[in-house]
């Protein structure tokens, strides 16, 4: 990652980077669930965003687009601790307005990519804990 960048201009890519992940893997899953796309479609709709992003702003934010990121660089003492709240607020906001704007673009799906248990809540706890 270039130090040589201002913080502003790390923000805004990371702020573009989770919107576009946010925005084309919600969008993805909403369009599956309507029958437009596979389930290996979404999966390469992920991928390839991360891909692209990285390609795109990697060398301006460190393409972390993801506030795990930014924590796990920042315990392995591989980012700036004054940097990693300004970097999640970037990114929770990058996400926020992806979630509004699939919203706004499919307002008749109500659950907008949501998991939804299928099991009873002890299996779906059990699942989620250990996969």
């Amino acid at each position: 990652m270039a130090q040589s960048v201002p913080l502003s201009r790390k923000l805004v890519a990371e702020f573009i980077g989770t919107y576009a992940l946010v925005f084309a893997g919600t969008a993805a899953i909403v369009v599956h669930r309507e029958g437009s796309l596979a389930h290996e479609g979404v999966a390469l709709t992920f991928g390839l965003v991360v891909f692209a992003m990285i390609s795109a702003i990697g060398d301006v934010s460190g393409a972390h687009i993801n506030p795990a990121v930014t924590l796990a660089f920042a315990a392995a003492r591989r980012f700036p601790s004054r940097w990693i709240m300004p970097y999640i607020a970037s990114q929770c906001l990058g996400a926020i307005s992806a979630s509004v704007t699939v919203r706004l673009l499919f307002p008749q799906d109500d659950r907008l990519g949501a998991t939804i248990p299928a099991g009873t809540l002890t299996q779906s706890w059990v699942l989620e804990l250990f996969y």
